[in-house]
């Protein structure tokens, strides 16, 4: 943002260098990231000065060229060759001497050297009016009033104004110091701190009076949720016409062009105060002003001469007949200030923020209007800024004020009152500021103190500071002002023993990630925006308000399409074999409160483990996912994961995993319907563990510590003929129902299905293994457990031994 020194002292006189002035702004949290100067004429004329034509004759090789004699009151007379139609002998000229380099109107340069033309010796140069930046003539050059002193230097002749210009770096939250006016607020606020003497001046409004009545518009707000203000005044006898030199020098020197003294006088106090104006051509409205919403992609053609499409969201200025401006942002092409323009219809008003950031974005627009609008203005401005603007045209354009002003609003909201409290400021900044110092910053920043007590110091805030709400924002505006330079130095306070628990959420996560990790896992982090189709039945979906296209519209509410999505973009890249995790959030809306729950998610596809000379053969996915599951429980704490079956739309083979009876997720093959979708073609067997429940229910069951045992293990094994139907769960509970003392492990390392065996069935292969902590065990012993077991597998599985 680029802030004028000469326009700042016109609110704050204070007699204080550009460098130091540079320096309080820093402080004050106006981040002066650098300056540079400004002149009206651009070099300031240096090394131009008044002459006289002492003579001037034909030149001797040229028709168009002439010889002259200028005395620039040096003792010396020039030899200039000219080529001026209208130069002549007795005139007071500008001239450039050697060495000058010369601005010139179209912005390009020329240095003036010492040379012949045609033979002839030149020493300088006659100027003409856009060879100084004076002008745009250029069929002659510019004769002086025969009153002007030789030698004087130019510059002493026209009003050249210089400048500084602040680049200021302001944040986004600081939407009270988008002026000139809110600048100086700061700076005042410092200087009745620091006692820096200083003038505060702010314009003046009391000459504002209604000349006439006769140009009544009356206005209409229809939708007093976009626009909660708006303002109305209409001028008559307005003339168009160049702005005088000092308002275009304000403008130029933020970088801002002229162009009519109407437009240039809302910019003026836009920049001003802060206060988005605009100005209708009031002969081109029909009938009343009407502040509403048009029909959905009603097309309209903005100033810059774009035909756009309209949402129905989009605020309009309109009249009786159609729309001329979009509210906040940008005017129409039907109704802008031209040379013809007789009558000015002047609006300003208070836009809902949202509205005109989502109607800017919208229309990719960014106005200095919609720059204030969209971050918030000070509503209790809008009639000074007008009445401000009124005078200026009245006394600039010689207009007549010819409408009582036209109000519409609704009740302003009520300011936001804090209490501040001394323990909290002292807490937080870690000392003390004196109390009569609080109440000199507190009244500079023009926050009324309601109260002050022991404990602390009640007040209002000013409405133009929408960012302040909280006691910490007023700590902070007390800082920028007290200056965190002057802050005393302290060392850093810190809990020397933090509390620790090792089952801390996040810490049960990263052991989770680094196991997963070391298992050959990647991790993924996706976006949590998702598109409608991908809603669950877990509970409503959450639509953004604002969303950046239909396929980012909803927060999500599963992980499982996040994981398809990963799978399908490297499938595309021929990185068939991916092993994927991710913890992520989903959301949804239960009635009127939002949701939000945690979810793990791991995704296999292709085989488990690459190729390689030492690997036979890769398991198979799904079990080998289902002992990297059965791993994650156990390293959480919990001693027995069950696998039941169940149904999912999502899933053509589904478990559901269950401890003790409590779900804790899915797991299984996703449905070939779905991967098609993403245009996977291969397997993917996928889980999507509710991870607020795993790490709040792990480590419950109590740690328990063994000795190792001494003696030997002894192992058996039987191949049995069982039906297909017959899960390996149930022969290993049976086996551990059978035999509880000495059995500690049962195993399946085989499963055969094909030729040899009967219609129906299939052969496994289990291992059993017995140990006995107090002895060594007999093969009696474990023989006479087998035959048990034996026994048991044929009365209920009716197994059979191969």
């Amino acid at each position: 943002m680029k802030i004028s020194h000469n326009w700042l002292q016109q609110f704050i006189k204070i007699n204080l260098s550009v460098e130091e002035l540079s320096v309080l702004l820093t402080d004050l949290g106006l981040e002066v990231e650098g300056t540079e100067t400004y002149e009206s004429i651009k070099g300031g004329l240096q090394g131009v000065v008044v002459g006289e034509v002492l003579s001037c004759v034909q030149h001797p090789n040229a028709d168009r060229l002439k010889l002259t004699e200028v005395n620039i009151g040096t003792g010396d007379n020039l030899s200039i060759v000219c080529g001026a139609p209208n130069v002549a002998q007795g005139q007071k000229v500008l001239v450039a001497t050697i060495g000058t380099t010369l601005n010139l109107f179209d912005g390009s340069q020329l240095k003036i050297k010492k040379g012949k033309i045609r033979g002839e010796v030149s020493e300088g140069m006659i100027c003409a009016e856009d060879e100084l930046d004076l002008g745009e003539a250029h069929d002659g050059i510019m004769v002086l009033e025969a009153s002007a002193k030789v030698g004087t230097p130019a510059a002493e002749l026209f009003d050249i104004e210089q400048d500084v210009v602040f680049e200021i770096g302001l944040t986004p939250n600081r939407a009270d110091a988008m002026s000139h006016m809110g600048v100086a607020r700061d700076l005042r606020a410092v200087c009745l701190l620091k006692e820096i003497p200083h003038e505060w001046r702010f314009p003046e409004t009391s000459s504002f009076h209604v000349d006439n009545t006769q140009r009544t518009i009356p206005v209409h707000v229809e939708d007093e949720e976009q626009c909660t203000q708006y303002y109305g005044l209409t001028l008559t006898e307005v003339q168009i016409a160049p702005s005088p030199a000092w308002l275009q020098n304000r403008l130029k020197a933020i970088g801002i062009t002229p162009k009519n003294n109407v437009v240039d006088i809302t910019n003026y106090v836009l920049h001003e105060l802060g206060q988005p104006l605009h100005a209708f051509d009031a002969e081109k409205l029909q009938g009343d002003v009407h502040v509403k919403t048009c029909a959905e992609k009603t097309k309209f053609t903005t100033l810059d001469e774009v035909e756009r499409k309209l949402s129905g969201e989009d605020l309009m200025i309109c009249d009786s007949e159609k729309a001329h401006c979009i509210a906040g942002v940008f005017g129409g092409t039907d109704s802008g200030v031209t040379d013809q323009t007789t009558t000015v219809f002047l609006e300003s008003a208070y836009f809902d923020p949202v509205s005109i950031r989502k109607t800017a974005k919208r229309h990719n627009l960014n106005t200095d209007a919609s720059f204030r609008f969209e971050r918030g203005i000070d509503p209790e401005i809008g009639i000074t800024a007008l009445k401000r603007a009124a005078i200026l045209i009245r006394d600039l354009a010689g207009a007549t004020i010819s409408s009582e002003i036209q109000e519409v609003r609704k009740p302003l909201q009520d300011a936001v009152q804090v209490f501040l409290s001394f323990e909290q400021l002292e807490k937080t900044i870690g000392q003390s500021i004196e109390e009569k110092h609080l109440n000199t910053i507190l009244n500079a920043l023009e926050m009324e103190i309601n109260n002050v007590s022991e404990t602390g110091i009640a007040m209002t805030v000013p409405r133009y500071r929408v960012d302040v709400t909280r006691p910490a924002d007023v700590i902070e505006e007390i800082l920028r002002v007290y200056g965190y330079n002057n802050l005393d130095d302290r060392p850093l306070r810190y809990e020397a023993k933090p509390p620790y628990s090792w089952k801390d959420d996040y810490k049960l996560e990263g052991a989770v990630a680094q196991k997963l990790t070391g298992q050959d896992f990647m991790e993924t982090m996706n976006n949590s925006l998702t598109r409608p189709e991908n809603a669950t039945d877990f509970y409503a979906p959450v639509s953004l308000l604002n969303p950046l296209g239909k396929e980012l519209s909803i927060l999500r509410q599963s992980l499982i399409p996040n994981a398809l999505e990963v799978i399908a973009f490297n499938l595309n890249r021929q990185n068939k074999e991916l092993k994927l995790f991710e913890f992520g959030n989903i959301y949804g809306k239960k009635d009127e409160t939002y949701v939000e729950a945690k979810r793990l998610s791991l995704a296999i596809t292709g085989v488990p483990f690459r190729a390689h000379w030492d690997l036979t053969n890769s398991p198979d996915s799904f079990f080998y996912g289902k002992g990297v599951l059965h791993d994650l429980f156990s390293s959480l704490g919990y001693d027995v994961l069950e696998f039941v079956e169940t149904s999912h739309p999502q899933f053509d083979l589904c478990f559901e995993l269950q401890h003790k009876k409590r779900s804790f997720g899915l797991f299984g093959l996703i449905g070939a319907a779905l991967t098609e979708t993403y245009g996977i073609d291969q397997e993917v067997y996928l889980a999507e563990l509710d991870w607020n429940a795993l790490s709040q229910h792990a480590y419950k069951q109590p740690l328990h510590y063994q000795e190792v045992a001494k003696f030997p293990q002894m192992r058996r094994d039987f191949a049995l003929l069982l039906d297909q139907e017959v899960s390996f769960e149930a022969i290993k509970t049976i086996a551990l129902n059978t035999e509880r003392k000495i059995l500690i492990s049962v195993q399946l390392f085989d499963v055969y299905e094909g030729k040899n065996l009967p219609k129906g069935k299939k052969s496994y292969g289990i291992s059993f293994t017995f140990q006995d902590k107090n002895k060594t065990l007999t093969d009696k012993q474990v023989d006479k457990i087998m035959e048990k077991l034996q026994q048991n597998f044929s009365k209920e599985l009716k197994a059979e031994l191969r």
